[in-house]
């Protein structure tokens, strides 16, 4: 059995595993420029999409928006957030916080909230003031981006299980609010499409293997063992 670094959790020392233990992508970019499908790059399929998909898709590589919205300061440590998150530690990586920033920008907003939460730009406003807090609370005077990365790990883990005393924001809450987003904007990238395998937009050409398991042609198999998920199933570790 291969040892579990891979695995959330079962990481020696606690820490996210290298993204070396990856395969180097051979095509295209992913994240880190790693990838169970080093074979594989979604914008090689461009060429099948309609016009008006395939221009808003290669938007997101070509013309990365500029910070708009968030002030210089609260940009370095959000943008620190994020990369933690979503574990970018080196480039390439995908500019998560800036489409973030013009969502919130030009008010494109979910149109929902908590009760008891101030809208969405007003409380990613919040969490930058309140983790740059925390890192100085745990000694690191100069903010979230500026602590060590156990650190900024540590401050992560405890916002995102509620463990983090702000009087004015539940923690658990603004964490469901921030991932809501840098989830949605990770995954609305092609390089994250490369990533993960996923063939892109269906549209017009669409897809004919639809059963468990099938592939379409111009779709790679991973090259990456053992699958997390039926790894973490045969241990028990649900």
């Amino acid at each position: 059995m291969s040892e579990p670094d891979h695995l959330p959790k079962l990481r020696r020392g606690g820490k996210p595993a290298p993204p070396e233990q990856l395969p180097r992508q051979r095509v295209g970019t992913t994240p880190q420029q790693r990838g169970r499908y080093p074979d594989f790059d979604a914008l090689a399929q461009a060429k099948h999409w309609d016009p008006v998909t395939r221009r808003v898709v290669l938007e997101r590589v070509e013309r990365v928006p500029k910070i708009r919205f968030f002030t210089p300061a609260e940009a370095t440590t959000l943008g620190a957030f994020c990369d933690v998150a979503m574990a970018q530690d080196a480039e390439p990586r995908i500019p998560v916080l800036e489409m973030v920033d013009a969502k919130l920008y030009e008010r494109r907003l979910d149109g929902f909230r908590h009760a008891d939460m101030p809208e969405d730009p007003e409380t990613w406003r919040r969490v930058a003031r309140q983790l740059d807090v925390e890192a100085s609370a745990r000694g690191h005077h100069d903010g979230f981006a500026a602590a060590p990365d156990d650190c900024r790990r540590e401050i992560a883990e405890a916002f995102s299980k509620g463990e983090l005393d702000w009087d004015d924001l539940p923690s658990s809450k603004a964490f469901g609010v921030l991932m809501r987003a840098v989830l949605s904007a990770f995954y609305s990238h092609p390089w994250a499409w490369s990533e993960i395998g996923f063939g892109g937009p269906a549209y017009p050409r669409g897809y004919a293997r639809l059963g468990a398991g099938q592939r379409e042609p111009w779709e790679r198999s991973p090259q990456f063992d053992p699958d997390p998920v039926q790894d973490v199933e045969e241990r028990g570790l649900e």
